[in-house]
């Protein structure tokens, strides 16, 4: 089923764009990092979004949607080993309307009559890393994180220190099986191992101290050296298997009780429930034990019990068909909120952060709560002084959901028009939630994504300049702007590797390279919004050099810096001002108000004008050369799809741009000519809905190569 939304294709496409990069980033910072920076809830309603624009536009899926993928990449210190059956994750439900769907969906799937059982299994969801054990001969030969789900990391070492782990099952298991389930801390454990962190630091101030208990059995078991690992209290759950020579049963209950017959904890509320109604009134049970368990949880995990039922539902994309978590709403409690900062992150947003008198939730003592956006705060009209409810969404960050001390009278709290951080100012766009610091090239919260950006293989293309190199020389003072990259010298380089010398040389060469970078990707490689590839090299062609993009875009800027940012008539005006810029500008395709607006206040801020100054010191962007000819195709767009045989897609864009033409990734009503090759899917089909020239990838060659 697919839905409808109130955006265009365009709009979807960047939406999408901007979700897999926020997902995959949150996906890190949980799975490898072990430093979540959201709540379950924030990443999980991310991930609907994502879902929900994919069932609107599914010609716009990206092959790295975040649906197609499970967790994020292992770490880099430990041994990369692929999964023999892959880690699946699983489907999330929030009410009990999202259960009684899955009942469903399992009976149309299955064709089962509605007086038919479908029995489940249900049991907690517990709040650990995920790890896979491996016995042959009944031996332990193997341990492995979930990682990305295909691929995890080997923390055998590691497992071996356990003690709910044996090294050999007891009774007669099969050959080969692995055993799955989740690493944790108990939560008294966790606040002895904190204990213990502040008793042993030197200075108590910066002594190591966990945020969660997940965290700390995450950070735990992934330690380079095992006996770190033994000094840590960790306890293990088992909750399924992946693969087996042989299965001792033909449920999934009958096998869980086999692996705790072998000697493998199994939860002692796990249980068989009949259908819907039996599902849920284990939910409410879990939900109503769950402050007195000795660990946390998120939620109730169920399965459909008949092995044989779980083979045919089979898995779509990332999750079975057969299993769903039913997660518990947050928790909540009253406290005081003492005072209102605010972060700004590696984008340039500026989050509002709560400081709070300290309250337990969920056990937990919280001392700080995510406040969102300035939006969030008018809505629940807070100012420091006020007492207020907040929740653990997902039992990670907390956040305020109700303000008791409400005055409508007083206004909004002011929230600040220039970034903290760098002093630079601070803009909303029109249609966005967010506010954003304008000095990127300069603030200290963004400059290391910046120069990972401005080095990456999409924009400058660096050879050997990777994010950890940039980290380190941003850390050790090397690299603070882009023109300090090619301020790096050989001496500064030879004693950060064993083999300096030989590094160093590659390195200085990579850089040296590219003193005189394409205009597309310099453009690209500032990193200024809204900016992306295909803008970048729009712009170019449009302007040609960079004497004659930026005396347009300065002369704007001019303009824009007139205004008073915080006006909400600001754009309008802008518009009506600089009328004459923006008609320049228009002419360049896909480029208009918010392009324009987010050229003009990058260019407004003096501190970026600075940077670049700087860096044009170093550096000298090539003028675009435009070598193209008149041909059939001059002035249309074009939209390849399928399989091109004879040549790639990049050679296919090319020929097109030399024959005048433009190449769009997406079919509309813009669009004059299809090219589709083998396995053409969506594309074309709607090519056809609007009765679009197609033609094969033979008569794309007569008219790039004619004889």
């Amino acid at each position: 089923m697919t839905t409808s939304l109130p955006i265009t294709d365009l709009e979807a496409a960047a939406e999408l764009e901007r979700l897999a990069a926020e997902i995959a980033y949150h996906n890190a910072r949980y799975h490898t990092d072990d430093a979540p920076e959201i709540s379950d809830a924030d990443y999980d309603a991310l991930v609907r979004r994502n879902a929900t624009i994919e069932a609107a536009f599914p010609h716009l899926v990206r092959a790295d949607s975040p649906s197609l993928k499970v967790g994020a990449a292992p770490a880099a210190h430990l041994a990369k080993v692929a999964h023999a059956k892959p880690m699946m994750s699983l489907d999330n439900g929030f009410s009990d309307e999202d259960i009684t769907d899955f009942d469903a969906r399992i009976r149309r799937f299955l064709t089962l009559a509605t007086d038919i059982t479908v029995a489940l299994t249900a049991e907690p969801k517990i709040d650990g890393l995920s790890c896979s054990l491996r016995y042959e001969q009944g031996r332990l030969v193997q341990a492995l994180t979930r990682g990305d789900g295909a691929i995890g990391e080997d923390v055998t070492a590691n497992v071996r220190t356990i003690a709910d782990i044996p090294d050999t099952l007891a009774g007669n298991a099969p050959d080969i099986f692995e055993i799955r389930g989740e690493v944790y801390m108990a939560k008294a454990d966790f606040a002895a191992l904190n204990a213990r962190l502040l008793a042993e630091a030197d200075d108590p101030e910066k002594a190591r101290q966990f945020a969660n208990p997940r965290n700390a059995a995450a950070g735990s078991l992934r330690q380079k050296d095992a006996g770190v690992t033994a000094t840590r209290p960790l306890r293990f759950l088992a909750h399924g298997w992946g693969e087996a020579s042989a299965l001792p049963a033909d449920t999934q209950l009958g096998v869980m009780h086999a692996i705790g017959n072998w000697g493998l904890p199994v939860s002692d509320m796990l249980v068989r429930v009949d259908q819907v109604a039996g599902a849920l009134a284990h939910y409410r049970m879990i939900e109503g034990a769950r402050a007195d368990l000795p660990f946390d949880i998120d939620g109730v995990v169920y399965k459909v019990d008949r092995l044989d039922w779980q083979e045919r539902l089979g898995a779509v994309s990332r999750a079975p068909r057969w299993a769903i978590a039913h997660k518990f709403p947050a928790e909540r409690a009253q406290t005081v909120l003492r005072a209102i900062d605010i972060q700004v992150g590696r984008t340039g947003k500026l989050t509002p952060v709560a400081r709070l008198e300290p309250v337990t939730v969920g056990g937990v003592v919280v001392t700080n709560a995510t406040l969102h956006n300035a939006d969030e705060i008018a809505r629940l009209n807070v100012w420091p002084g006020d007492r207020i409810i907040i929740q653990r969404a997902g039992d990670v960050i907390p956040q305020i959901v109700d303000n008791l001390s409400r005055d409508d009278a007083r206004g909004s709290w002011p929230f600040p028009d220039h970034c903290a951080e760098c002093g630079s100012i601070a803009v909303r766009e029109e249609g966005e939630v967010d506010i954003r610091c304008t000095g990127g090239l300069i603030c200290p919260a963004q400059r290391v994504e910046r120069l990972r950006h401005f080095a990456s293989r999409v924009a400058l293309d660096i050879d050997g300049l990777g994010t950890t190199q940039i980290e380190d020389f941003f850390r050790d003072g090397l690299v603070h702007a882009p023109a300090d990259i090619f301020r790096l010298t050989e001496a500064q380089l030879l004693d950060r590797k064993k083999d300096g010398r030989v590094w160093a040389a590659k390195l200085i060469a990579a850089i040296d390279d590219r003193r005189a970078p394409p205009l597309d990707r310099f453009l690209f490689a500032l990193g200024i919004r809204h900016v992306g590839a295909i803008t970048a090299r729009d712009l170019a062609r449009r302007w040609t050099s960079w004497t004659g993009f930026a005396d347009m875009v300065g002369r704007m800027a001019i303009h824009r810096a007139t205004l008073t940012p915080a006006l909400a008539e600001s754009k309008d005006k802008f518009l009506a001002r600089v009328g004459k810029e923006l008609a320049a500008i228009a002419e360049t395709p896909q480029v208009g108000p918010e392009v324009t607006l987010a050229l003009t206040d990058f260019f407004a801020e003096p501190h970026n004008v600075q940077v670049i100054d700087d860096l044009l010191a170093q550096v000298t962007p090539a003028d675009v050369v435009l070598i193209t000819r008149d041909s059939p195709v001059s002035g249309k767009t074009i939209v390849f799809t399928g399989n091109l045989e004879t040549i790639s897609r990049d050679e296919a864009k090319a020929q097109a741009e030399a024959l005048g033409a433009r190449v769009s990734g997406s079919v509309s009503s813009k669009t004059d000519l299809v090219v589709a090759g083998p396995g053409a899917g969506s594309k074309l089909k709607k090519a056809a809905d609007l009765g679009i020239e197609v033609i094969d990838e033979a008569a794309w060659r007569a008219i790039a190569d004619p004889k």
